[in-house]
């Protein structure tokens, strides 16, 4: 005998009350299963745009991996009781963006042994506790939009074990700080410092950084050296920098790895000399769209062995092509000579 529609939706119901088990009720829980027999789940839970006044840490079910806790409105600090009892323990992914916290207690995220992505983009943090990831796998951390001046190693070193490793920092005109870090760098392989009070590039030495970006802050000068011991790093943003009047000769150099650079929307940025691109033989992509450079360097391809596509303003695209082929007397073959073309006409100094 078939079982009766009404049975079958009981059923159902029941699953899925089962698979969002101990779900605060203003927030929205999906389950993913994997694995033969779907043996394995996985818990996404969005809790964003509760309001203000939320009770923390808020209830949500023991397998979370993924956790939306932007826009509540916290005001005020990051505590050590907020993130902590049954679901957090396990998080992967967890975004407090938009939420204006202005200061982390040391131990707030120090149960969150798993976690791997932290986005705090969008509060007023101006520090950051030393150590306060200390122990935490993480791969990407998003810190932009805060209000960081200077900006400490400190807080991307596991002291369990490893090496002393000495950091010192001068992110302003006023600011610099030295630390002693006995412990290991962890891997952030993706940093977004972007909209902070950054008037320098920070030294980032010991983090293997694939991804980095400095956009909108108050840098008016990129010096020798700056980018020197980032040599994992594949992608790299300084735009938006409406006070950036200068890159020096050899900037980027020690950048083996880079494939695409962005200098998008730096009006001030007039020139480029070929000995900036020195040390860029993987980059690939040059953006400059919206930057005040409107003629390029005409030996900048014997700098960028593998660049493909350089943007300038106006819409004007260029890339790598080779010149009609030439007869060599001596060796008896053609040779082709690699140039830039343009889809408009581009001064070349």
């Amino acid at each position: 005998m078939a079982p009766s529609p009404w049975l079958l939706l009981w059923v159902l119901a029941s699953a899925a009350s089962g698979a969002v088990d101990n779900c605060h009720p203003g927030c929205h829980c999906d389950v993913e299963s994997f694995g033969l027999f779907d043996s394995f789940s996985l818990t996404r839970v969005d809790c964003q745009g509760l309001g203000p006044g939320i009770a923390m840490p808020v209830a949500i079910p023991l397998d979370t991996t993924h956790l939306d806790l932007s826009f509540n409105a916290m005001h005020g600090p990051l505590t050590n009781t907020m993130l902590a009892g049954p679901g957090y323990t396990t998080l992967i992914s967890l975004d407090l963006s938009n939420n204006h916290i202005t200061k982390i207690s040391p131990n707030a995220l120090s149960k969150l042994r798993y976690l791997e992505s932290l986005d705090l983009s969008h509060n007023g943090l101006e520090r950051l506790s030393p150590s306060c990831f200390s122990g935490l796998p993480l791969a990407e951390v998003d810190l932009s939009h805060n209000s960081f001046r200077e900006f400490d190693m400190d807080v991307f070193t596991n002291k369990a074990n490893g090496e002393p490793v000495t950091i010192e920092l001068t992110h302003n005109k006023l600011v610099s700080v030295s630390a002693t870090v006995h412990g290991r760098v962890l891997h952030i392989q993706s940093l977004n410092l972007s909209a902070n009070q950054l008037s320098s590039v920070p030294d980032l030495t010991g983090l293997s950084l694939r991804s980095l970006s400095l956009d909108a802050n108050p840098i008016t000068r990129i010096t020798a050296g700056s980018f020197a011991h980032l040599k994992d790093l594949i992608f790299l943003s300084i735009s938006d920098l409406h006070d950036l009047q200068e890159i020096e000769p050899r900037s980027f150099k020690g950048l083996q790895s880079l494939q695409v650079l962005d200098l998008t929307n730096n009006p001030k940025l007039k020139t480029l000399s070929p000995a900036i691109f020195s040390g860029l033989d993987s980059l690939e992509e040059l953006n400059l769209s919206g930057s005040g450079v409107t003629s390029l360097p005409k030996n900048m391809l014997s700098h960028l062995a593998s660049i493909k596509r350089i943007s300038l303003g106006n819409g004007v695209q260029c890339w790598r092509s080779q010149k009609q082929a030439q007869f060599h007397r001596q060796l008896g073959q053609l040779q082709h000579d690699d140039v830039l073309s343009c889809n408009e006409e581009v001064a070349m100094l």
